[in-house]
């Protein structure tokens, strides 16, 4: 059977934390649209070539309504962080869509990022501070990979520095896809609303220098500013999206600079390098996760293929991101790639809005541990090193470091 005959199961198992599933090559090659089955058993199309990706992800025809009576369920109970109502409530597309974004957006922007870095290289240090008195062995990505990003989001969006480690659960269940059931889910997505429904409530009777006080002060939706309903699920999304991804993305970049011992080496040599070890991080991760999915609401061609109207469509960034046809060399780890107009944060309208936080994180840490720890390796074999299943967003068990 060939791959276009072939209907994968989708996400393609695979048990090396750090290389890709030997299916991407031979798909991107042979059947760049295949048919795949989600884990709720409905059928989708599985793109891997990076200019397909790119096309379906900038055109806005295609739309993150998972809720249409056609589209695939994603999880068997249609939760987590692509299903249920909560989805529906930030604007999809078109003015409204950019309206919102234009809101969010001016929190996000490179500059108020610089002007962050100090705040969270102070951040940074201290967690290494407190790795290093717990001494060695260490789990980097608990240390370090999962706080730094939670405390950053915290404070921009106001939310006491008591109550960040609750939001590991809450992140948890709304992007896992098979770890918890819809009953669970909904428990957990019901308390994270009535708690941001608390914080709006608050930031509205006492008003501080956070995005939550700046959305509320722009006024309902008649003055050009979001409802109330709206704002909490903007946080919620923030909080989960602004933490969550690049928590794991922390782990598997240090993870794929040790594996291979030259590259730390040359970053130690030459600190310069760390912006474009970043962005080839980004490139090289082929553990992100589910990819996006898109609906599709009128008959479209893709890659050749025609796909009628309903169909599900998955984005395999991670995919796209190894093909050879848009990065010369695309197996190969590159850490002076440039330019590197990789798809990790997406293209087009919907691209990451956090992505120049999620870098200015990621550049921040690698040169705190590059000067602190430069002795940095991992404790186990790469071998050894585990996936999280069933994670949205993808990412390691852990991370076990000594230095």
């Amino acid at each position: 059977m060939n791959a276009d005959e072939q209907i994968l199961n989708y996400p393609i198992p695979n048990d090396a934390a750090l290389d890709p599933p030997a299916e991407w090559a031979e798909l991107r090659a042979t059947c760049p649209v295949a048919h795949v089955t989600l884990p709720s058993g409905d059928p989708a199309r599985l793109l891997t070539r990076y200019e397909d990706v790119k096309q379906v992800l900038a055109d806005p025809r295609f739309t993150r309504r998972l809720d249409a009576a056609d589209a695939a369920r994603v999880s068997a109970d249609g939760g987590g962080v692509f299903g249920g109502e909560m989805a529906a409530i930030i604007p999809d597309g078109g003015e409204e869509h950019r309206h919102w974004r234009r809101l969010i957006s001016r929190w996000f922007t490179v500059r108020r990022m610089d002007a962050m870095r100090p705040a969270m290289i102070q951040i940074a240090e201290d967690l290494v501070d407190d790795m290093v008195k717990r001494g060695t062995p260490g789990d980097l990505r608990a240390g370090l990979g999962f706080p730094l990003p939670v405390y950053v989001i915290c404070d921009m969006l106001g939310v006491p520095s008591a109550d960040r480690d609750r939001f590991s659960y809450w992140s948890d269940t709304l992007l896992n896809l098979t770890r918890y059931g819809r009953a669970e889910t909904e428990a957990a997505q019901g308390d994270f609303f009535q708690y941001m429904s608390d914080l709006v409530a608050a930031r509205r009777a006492a008003p501080a220098d956070d995005l939550l006080s700046e959305l509320i002060a722009a006024g309902g939706p008649e003055e050009g500013g979001l409802s109330d309903l709206q704002i909490v699920v903007t946080g919620m999304a923030l909080l989960v999206a602004g933490h969550e991804t690049t928590a794991n993305m922390i782990g598997k970049m240090v993870s794929m600079l040790l594996a291979d011992r030259s590259r730390w080496e040359r970053l130690l040599a030459d600190p310069s390098l760390v912006r474009t070890a970043v962005e080839e991080s980004l490139r090289f991760d082929t553990n992100s996760g589910f990819g996006l999915p898109r609906y599709l609401p009128e008959e479209t061609e893709v890659g050749g293929t025609v796909l009628p109207r309903g169909t599900t469509v998955v984005c395999g960034m991670a995919a796209a991101n190894r093909d050879e046809t848009a990065f010369a060399n695309a197996a190969e780890m590159d850490l002076t790639r440039s330019p590197n107009p990789h798809l990790a944060f997406g293209s087009g309208a919907h691209s990451c809005l956090g992505q120049a936080l999620a870098r200015t994180e990621l550049q921040v840490v690698l040169e705190v541990l590059l000067r602190r720890l430069p002795t940095l390796e991992l404790a186990v074999p790469v071998e050894e090193l585990e996936r999280v299943e069933g994670l949205a967003v993808g990412g390691l068990r852990e991370v076990p470091v000594r230095w």
